[in-house]
C-alpha cells in the first residue's frame, strides 16, 4: 500500500496536468469575454446613471428652491429642448440624459473593440 505522502503526490500531478490543459481553454474563454464589451449594456449602464444624474440634480435644486434656482443647471436647455429645472423638466433631462448616456457608452465599447481588434486580441 502507498504511503500517504506518495498518494498526494501523485493526486496533485494529476490536478495539475489536467488543471493545465483545462487552464488554457478556459483563459481563450475568458479572454474573449473579457477583452469584447457589450455596447448595448454599456450604453444602457450609462444611460441610466447619467438620466439618473439629471433626475436628482434637478429635482434637488427644484425642492431646495431658492432666489436663483439651478442657473447653471438650466444651461442644459441649450441643448435638451424642452428641460427647464422643474419636476417636468427633470423627467425630459432624465430622458435626454439616457439617451446621451447610452450613445456616449455604445461608442466608448465599440472605439474599445476596435482597438482591441486592432492590436490583435480577437
Amino acid at each position: 500500500m502507498p504511503n500517504k505522502t506518495e498518494f498526494k503526490s501523485v493526486v496533485h500531478i494529476t490536478d495539475a496536468v489536467l488543471i493545465g490543459e483545462e487552464d488554457f481553454e478556459e483563459e481563450q474563454l475568458l479572454e474573449e469575454a473579457v477583452l469584447h464589451l457589450n455596447g448595448n449594456i454599456l450604453g444602457v449602464v450609462f444611460g441610466t446613471v447619467t438620466g439618473l444624474i439629471i433626475l436628482v440634480a434637478t429635482s434637488w435644486l427644484v425642492i431646495k428652491g431658492g432666489e436663483n434656482v439651478g442657473t447653471h443647471l438650466g444651461l442644459l436647455s441649450n441643448f435638451f429642448i424642452g428641460y427647464s429645472v422643474t419636476f417636468v423638466g427633470s423627467l425630459i433631462g432624465a430622458i435626454y440624459g439616457f439617451l446621451t448616456g447610452y450613445i456616449f457608452g455604445f461608442l466608448t465599447a465599440w472605439i474599445y473593440n476596435r482597438v482591441v481588434i486592432l492590436l490583435g486580441h480577437n
